[in-house]
């Protein structure tokens, strides 16, 4: 007896990418983005698409605002209010109030200046919890704070933290990622922070990997702290500020660990005594990096118009379709994001040789990224990727896994930056 023909499973996946991208219309803001041809782009979760309004804010602010009213453009152009202004747009995006936002700093230098304020509104108390799994600058920045204040730094899993907050009156802070960096695990803010503010103590969330693309709700959530980065999801361009968020109950008491002129009350008077200024505007340093700004400020505008609950949908339909596409086609490898909703907006899987495997797909013009030890991180930006997208995407990793081309040398020689 013959065996019964095999079904290809593309076409059909191919109806069903449509009819998806059909369903999410409403959402897709591809046209807003500068994308190479030929390229699927799935690393937004290190470094998120140029979009055309970011290159038009970035060539005007250089050309016009920088080029013609030099020093005036700090008025004409209001830069001098642009950190608390993009902090507003960001606001929106994760469910904050307008006045609790403020852009300018990297992500370690907002981390620094939330762990440092909340031992400082938690005097007497002796204890930070971190992740041990969180991206190591978070575990460094904690570390460090904590032995500059002569605090114990305990690594704590998010999965025991509610246990470990549980009767306790010893912890200062909870600071946590919201979504693992590796994995893609979407942690939970609510519960976390509300076993925390139980214990006495506050919470602090790392928003890098969810901004943009989850519903955050930290006001909702009860969050006390949260920093994240401009250049994932938000599209701010390589090294683009990030942003710190102060609950409003804590802006009066908020002390800034790094007094800088910006940050005063009255900057223009020159005045060598600090008086911190009202609301965020106290957690403010120095001169800020206007041009990242001016960038980030051009590329928020691809959220205009769109509810983060509808971005929210998309990602998960995206990310639910790519895991789909892999069980379908048979790519057997482990998938270690959630399958449940409990997940960000990407995809991560094992491999022994996940670099090799990582370089293998970007050479046929799929671009991920690599994650020690053994993590191909697919990151899913919902604006601008398309269920279309997904599949071809899962169609490349099935060849590059089964045909072995992991194996060959060209690719398994490490750049500097993986």
């Amino acid at each position: 007896m013959s065996e019964p023909a095999r079904v290809d499973p593309v076409p059909a996946l191919s109806d069903k990418a449509r009819s998806l991208d059909i369903e999410h219309r409403a959402t897709d803001r591809r046209d807003a983005f500068v994308l190479p041809e030929g390229v699927i782009y799935l690393d937004g979760n290190s470094l998120g698409a140029l979009s055309v309004a970011a290159r038009e804010a970035a060539s005007d602010a250089v050309t016009r605002q920088w080029g013609e009213q030099l020093i005036t453009a700090w008025n004409e152009s209001a830069w001098w209010t642009a950190p608390e202004r993009v902090g507003d747009r960001i606001a929106g995006l994760v469910g904050a109030p307008a006045g609790s936002v403020v852009v300018g700093d990297s992500t370690t230098v907002s981390l620094y200046k939330a762990v440092h304020a909340a031992a400082r509104l938690r005097p007497g108390r002796t204890v930070v919890l971190t992740d041990p799994d969180s991206f190591p600058t978070d575990v460094h920045v904690t570390r460090g704070v904590c032995d500059q204040l002569g605090l114990t730094l305990e690594l704590v899993a998010p999965d025991d933290a509610v246990i470990r907050l549980e009767g306790s009156d010893d912890v200062v802070l909870a600071s946590y990622s919201h979504v693992d960096y590796r994995t893609g695990a979407l942690w939970d803010l609510a519960a976390i922070t509300a076993a925390a503010h139980t214990a006495g103590a506050l919470a602090c969330w790392d928003l890098c990997h969810s901004a943009g693309v989850v519903e955050v709700g930290l006001a909702d959530g009860g969050a006390d702290f949260a920093v994240g980065c401009g250049y994932k999801y938000l599209s701010g361009g390589p090294g683009a500020p990030a942003f710190l968020f102060v609950a409003p109950e804590h802006l009066a008491g908020f002390t800034n660990p790094i007094l800088g002129w910006n940050g005063h009350a009255t900057p223009f008077a020159m005045s060598p005594d600090h008086v911190p200024a009202e609301g965020i505007t106290r957690a403010r340093v120095g001169t800020p990096p206007v041009l990242g700004i001016a960038t980030l400020e051009g590329a928020l505008t691809a959220y205009d118009g769109l509810e983060v609950v509808d971005v929210r949908r998309r990602s998960l339909s995206l990310t639910g379709f790519f895991v789909e596409c892999l069980d379908v086609l048979g790519v057997d490898l482990p998938v270690v994001t959630p399958r449940s909703e409990a997940r960000g907006s990407q995809v991560s899987l094992r491999h022994p040789d996940a670099y090799a495997v990582v370089q293998a797909l970007i050479a046929r013009g799929v671009i991920g990224d690599f994650r020690e030890s053994d993590i191909v991180r697919l990151g899913f930006a919902p604006l601008y990727l398309s269920h279309e997208d997904a599949l071809a995407a899962a169609i490349h990793l099935h060849a590059v896994v089964t045909g072995r081309e992991f194996e060959r040398d060209e690719f398994r020689s490490r750049a500097t930056v993986t």
